[in-house]
């Protein structure tokens, strides 16, 4: 059985990996589809999709599980939207999600959804982790370190606190 878990992972932290070993109990193979593939360089989109892949891909290879990470743009029609990662991704039975509008959404195409208790949610949690790189507080003893060294890589804190300082919130200015 294939499973399927999308995420934005801005960036992929320890929720993340729980939730994929979970997955890996429950199926032969797990297709990780990585959100909002073509937004970067914001404050709530830091990281590139080529980023995130790398992130992804190296947390998870320690895994007893065939993976398979794939980027996924953003539709701005909901009603579609699960045709078009069914069209961007290798076949799959059941799909894993704890989010509202995209377990309706799956469901509303008939297509299995599975959800997990959340792990560590109080502190696991993009915003969270973007916020404390921002701010230089402790944000590497939430991460897998293969994540840890593909932000070092991209120089990402940086970036990230390069774009909030930004009176525009890391949106290019009108003019641009």
């Amino acid at each position: 059985m294939r499973g399927f878990y999308i995420g934005r992972y801005q960036p992929f932290h320890d929720g993340h990996l729980h939730m994929i070993e979970e997955i890996a109990e429950e199926t032969d193979e797990v297709v990780l589809g990585i959100g909002s593939a073509g937004d970067s360089h914001t404050t709530r989109n830091p990281f590139t999709a080529g980023e995130r892949v790398m992130m992804v891909t190296k947390a998870v290879e320690h895994l007893d599980i065939t993976t398979y990470v794939v980027p996924i743009e953003d539709l701005d029609r909901n009603s579609v939207w699960v045709s078009h990662v069914q069209s961007m991704t290798p076949r799959f039975d059941v799909a894993y999600s704890n989010n509202p509008l995209v377990v309706r959404l799956f469901e509303e195409a008939g297509v299995e959804v599975r959800g997990s208790p959340m792990f560590r949610r109080d502190v696991l949690e993009g915003t969270e982790l973007r916020e404390r790189m921002i701010h230089g507080h402790d944000w590497e003893a939430l991460v897998p370190e293969a994540v840890i060294d593909v932000i070092r890589e991209v120089d990402g804190v940086e970036r990230i606190r390069r774009i909030a300082e930004t009176d525009t919130n890391g949106e290019p200015p009108m003019d641009a």
